[in-house]
């Protein structure tokens, strides 16, 4: 439907408001407030936030006259506080602030964004108080300085007058001025979208960004009539009580710089009066629709249509119509959580939030910062070092950490870790590599000779025969690794690939298929025993292979079918290096009967870990 065709009867009244922020659109409820924005990477954002209000404030909302100075500073400190929340998401995500934004990270804890959303809003009052109440005081009192003397009191009303007119023509004037500036029609193109949702729904429309498109971009509710009203009143207002002001209480007082500045200070303390006067005058007006009210709407209704709106494209309206379902949702149920945008920020207190959410699940506090570190490209020791997290980062960071919160083992969810100076690619296909497992890697790297076989079982990722390979090239050894499941065989051969070695791949139940005798031997079978798993950790037990965890009732099913085997497969002088569960190093050597030719090594928390076992 187009703007002239948009006197049809709404058939859904609606409460809902809104307000265009940087490339998004803010809708506020009853008891919320939702905004959608899309950032630099063309994902739609929202951040939906319950309204929190005194019960003093909620009593002055709805006192006549009181609640529009209630709703007017309520609607500055809330509007401004997304304006702000909107340019954090479609903020600059370059390096910015160099030392500068280094320093008040590190000293004040405070981003660059803070600091600028602080000044801008003193800019802004300052601003507006100098271009809407100095500056036509001072022209009007410039220009009644060419009235004589004598006919002054006469001609006081084209003070008046002139304050009105040139408040009104500064206005327009700084609307239009604003308009050459892009970000600014493009702020009212989603000021269009705004309006254009609000109408498709008052009109007991679908939502649908054809019906939303269809619909008209002015209504009668919006801000830009609210603030012509607000002019209005304030011209009126303001002329008769600094009349009277100066006619009444100083009649004889001439001293123009001392009146000039009675005056401002009349406007300013006159604010509160004049927002709750223009508040009463735009709901009265916007219960009515006749040619009369219409009238005094008209001004308003022009400045949105040819000034304050444009139509917005089609990603726009989308936005628009996020919004402003979640405003609706969140009335309806107020269980509904809310919801807040990726944005940059400072790193200390960040990762301190995002530690808290993982201690909440029972998750170690290392993964956070391995998250961070990962995403940011430092060390983990380097975390200490105070910065600003970009937008891109947080949303890299927030996107991880919310995988991680489901469940989902870390580095299923990086998609590669680092074990033993190759990075491996890791999936659900066979075990996360562990940090310990690094010391039976490097075990078997010292032991080997020049031109020595090496056979690596349960070879799962290939972490170990990859790792192991890569560093024994120079010693021109050869290297074959088994395991039982295809895709583990798969994902090790991808491994190989990736860092570039010569890994001979078998599919084999330890030593069903493999051919040939090897100088050492090397294998971390599965060693949890099958009454355990149902209580160890839920990422490992959910997400990682079965078959690469369960040892069997006690954990040593392996190992015994290994003892059987492993002399018809290791060469003269041959060696067996073994990984296993804690508090079952014995228990092994027993089973292999070599208490005399063994040696176990302890693993990084002091455990026992490594049982190396000489032929």
């Amino acid at each position: 439907m187009s703007d002239k065709k948009e006197k049809k009867t709404k058939k859904c009244g609606t409460y809902v408001g809104g307000q265009a922020v940087i490339e998004g659109v803010m809708m506020m409820g009853k008891t919320c407030t939702a905004t959608a924005v899309r950032d630099p990477s063309g994902d739609v954002q929202l951040e939906a936030q319950r309204i929190k209000r005194s019960p003093a404030v909620k009593k002055a909302s709805k006192i006549p006259f009181v609640r529009g100075i209630v709703n007017l500073v309520s609607s500055l400190i809330t509007g401004t506080k997304i304006l702000m929340r909107s340019a954090a998401v479609y903020g600059d995500d370059e390096e910015e602030g160099g030392k500068i934004q280094k320093w008040l990270a590190e000293k004040f804890k405070v981003s660059a964004m803070d600091v600028v959303s602080i000044i801008s809003v003193i800019l802004g009052v300052a601003l507006a108080v100098g271009i809407f109440i100095f500056i036509p005081r001072l022209i009007s009192d410039a220009v009644m300085k060419f009235i004589p003397a004598e006919h002054a009191a006469a001609y006081e009303w084209v003070r008046y007058v002139l304050l009105g007119v040139l408040k009104l023509a500064i206005f327009v004037g700084y609307l239009a001025l604003i308009l050459l500036l892009k970000d600014i029609r493009r702020l009212y193109q989603y000021h269009g979208a705004e309006h254009k949702t609000i109408n498709a729904y008052e009109h007991g429309l679908e939502l649908t960004v054809e019906n939303v498109r269809a619909s008209s971009r002015i209504h009668d509710r919006c801000g830009t009539s609210f603030l012509f009203i607000v002019l209005f009143v304030n011209i009126v207002i303001i002329s008769v009580v600094t009349w009277a002001f100066k006619h009444y209480l100083l009649p004889d007082y001439n001293n123009r710089i001392v009146l000039f500045f009675i005056n401002i200070a009349i406007e300013l303390v006159l604010l509160p009066l004049i927002a709750g006067v223009s508040y009463e005058t735009l709901k009265f007006l916007a219960k009515f629709d006749n040619k009369f009210v219409n009238f005094f709407k008209a001004p308003g209704m022009l400045l949105q249509k040819t000034m304050t709106t444009r139509e917005p494209d089609d990603e726009m309206i989308e936005v628009a119509i996020t919004a402003f379902n979640k405003v609706l949702e969140m009335d309806a149920d107020e269980s509904v959580p809310e919801t807040t945008f990726v944005t940059g920020g400072i790193l200390s207190k960040m990762l301190s939030k995002t530690k808290e959410q993982f201690a909440e699940k029972g998750i170690d506090e290392s993964d956070a910062e391995w998250i961070y570190s990962i995403v940011l490209g430092v060390k983990r020791s380097e975390l200490a070092h105070e910065r600003t997290v970009k937008p891109s980062e947080s949303k890299k960071i927030r996107e991880i950490s919310e995988k991680r919160l489901a469940g989902r083992p870390l580095w299923y969810i990086i998609g590669d870790t680092e074990f033993y100076g190759c990075k491996i690619k890791v999936d659900e296909r066979a075990l996360i590599p562990r940090p310990e497992t690094e010391i039976l890697a490097e075990s078997v790297v010292k032991s080997a000779e020049e031109g020595d076989k090496i056979l690596d079982m349960c070879t799962g990722s290939g972490c170990i025969a990859v790792s192991v390979a890569k560093a024994l090239r120079k010693k021109h050894c050869t290297v074959t690794a088994a395991d039982l499941s295809d895709a583990a065989i798969m994902l090790a051969r991808e491994n190989a690939r990736l860092n570039d070695v010569n890994v001979t791949f078998v599919q084999s139940d330890l030593f069903s298929n493999v051919r040939g005798r090897f100088n050492i031997i090397v294998c971390n079978p599965p060693y949890i025993k099958s009454g355990e798993i149902p209580y160890i950790q839920k990422e490992v037990r959910e997400y990682e292979p079965r078959v690469a965890l369960d040892g069997g009732d006690d954990g040593l099913d392996f190992y015994r079918r290994i003892a059987e085997n492993v002399r018809s497969y290791l060469a003269k002088d041959g060696m067996l290096i073994m990984e296993c569960g804690e508090g079952q190093a014995n228990d092994i050597l027993q089973i292999f009967h070599k208490r005399d030719y063994a040696i176990v090594l302890k693993d990084l928390a002091g455990v026992d870990r490594f049982v190396k076992i000489a032929f």
